[in-house]
C-alpha cells in the first residue's frame, strides 16, 4: 500500500473503478504543474470520463498498464474521494457519522456553556445522552 492516492486512465470509461475527479469536487492537485503536465503527456484533460481516481488502500486494483500518477490528497480530500467511491447505502451512513462527528466536537464547550447557564449536569445527561462523568469532567474543565 502507498500513501499517495492515483490518477490513471482506464481504457474502458464504462468501467466502475475509481472515481472521476471532477464528480469529487475541487481537488488541488489537478492544479498542480506536474498532474496538468502528465494530463497533457496523456493527451487528456481533468474532464475525461477516462480519468480516474483511487485513495491509497485501493491503489493495488488499478489495471496492469494503466497509466498513472501519485497524487498528494489532504485528509478533507481523501474523504471525499472515499465517500464518492462508497455503495450509496453506505454513503449515506457516513454522512450520518460525519454529521455526528461535527456535532461531538463542539461537545465540551456546549456543555460547558450549559453549566454556566445553570443546566444542571442531571438534566444535561437526560438531553445529550451522555455518561455522568463527561458533565463532571466538562464542570471541573
Amino acid at each position: 500500500m502507498t500513501d499517495d492516492a492515483y490518477l490513471f486512465l482506464l481504457d474502458d470509461a464504462s468501467a466502475q473503478l475509481g472515481v472521476a475527479p471532477v464528480a469529487v469536487g475541487d481537488l488541488a492537485c489537478m492544479e498542480t504543474p506536474a498532474v496538468r503536465a502528465w494530463l497533457d503527456a496523456q493527451g487528456s484533460a481533468p474532464s475525461s470520463p477516462h480519468l480516474r481516481l483511487l485513495p491509497p488502500e485501493e491503489t493495488s486494483a488499478i489495471p496492469e498498464g494503466a497509466q498513472r500518477l501519485p497524487v498528494p490528497l489532504s485528509e478533507e480530500e481523501l474523504t471525499r474521494v472515499r465517500h464518492r467511491m462508497a455503495p450509496e447505502p453506505l454513503a449515506r451512513l457516513e454522512e450520518e457519522l460525519l454529521a455526528y462527528r461535527d456535532c461531538a466536537e463542539g461537545r465540551d464547550g456546549l456543555i460547558g456553556r450549559a453549566l454556566a447557564a445553570g443546566v444542571p449536569p442531571h438534566r444535561i445527561v437526560e438531553l445529550t445522552g451522555v455518561a455522568p462523568a463527561t458533565v463532571t469532567a466538562a464542570a471541573d474543565g
